[in-house]
């Protein structure tokens, strides 16, 4: 029960994502657009880190070598699959191009938060310092999503306040993730070990392809290299919680 209260505090964490968004927002454009680049860096270095420096490594311990590669490669396409089906694209700026409007925006919103919480309660389930450094990537990624997903809300045609409620009740869905994920593991004990490389898998291909992708967008020269080093602090940051460990 302890395993549980924790990964549901974990989760609640993830949603407060959404009120820090909703924060950013109050910053000038201007502001905005210089510090976005270095959120969305930060995040894709903490993504890549947790991926290689604590699933992956975690999950050779449990897995066969093999089955771990094909895992990884195995989430790498449904989340691009994913991305198809549902239009899930992320900007990461207050004013973007509408990819999807309004409830298929929020549907697949709730669907990538699902996931979240099964894969932050995984982490806890077999180590609580892997749940931490799970919860950590995940949240800093959740900022600079927070804050294209409130945009593309209002270009929808959302008022603000609605948006705001709207997009925090979507978010919830990432707590309904761990809990799933928390009774399964006590009657299916041997899957949660499958989420390790699959979270992995997930994680590189949000850096990759919808990450990175935007920080290469810049074209200021100074600009582009410090976003560079904000990535590598990202991948270090991983690393220190790991040396901590």
């Amino acid at each position: 029960m302890t395993t549980l209260i924790i990964i549901t505090l974990a989760c609640l964490v993830i949603t407060l994502c959404v009120w820090l968004a909703v924060l950013f927002l109050y910053f000038k454009k201007e502001t905005l657009e210089k510090i976005t680049i270095f959120l969305v860096s930060l995040s894709a270095g903490a993504l890549m880190g947790g991926a290689f420096l604590h699933l992956l490594p975690e999950a050779t311990e449990v897995l066969e070598i093999n089955k771990l590669y094909l895992i990884v490669l195995i989430a790498f396409i449904f989340f691009f699959f994913m991305e198809k089906l549902l239009f899930w694209r992320h900007c990461h700026k207050e004013n973007c191009e509408v990819h999807t409007f309004g409830y298929m925006n929020l549907f697949g919103d709730a669907l990538h938060n699902f996931i979240d919480g099964l894969v932050i309660a995984g982490a806890f389930i077999i180590d609580f310092n892997l749940g931490i450094v799970t919860t950590m990537a995940i949240a800093l990624h959740e900022i600079p999503q927070e804050i294209g997903d409130f945009g593309v809300l209002i270009h929808a045609g959302f008022k603000k306040k609605k948006a705001l409620i709207i997009n925090y009740i979507v978010a919830l869905t990432v707590v309904l993730g761990g809990i799933v994920c928390y009774f399964i593991s006590l009657s299916l004990e041997n899957i949660i070990p499958y989420l390790l490389p699959f979270a992995a898998g997930g994680f590189i291909y949000i850096a990759a392809s919808d990450l990175m992708p935007e920080i290469r967008k810049e074209t200021n020269f100074k600009k582009s290299i410090l976003s560079f080093f904000v990535f590598i602090a990202g991948i270090v940051l991983m690393f220190a919680v790991k040396f901590i460990d």
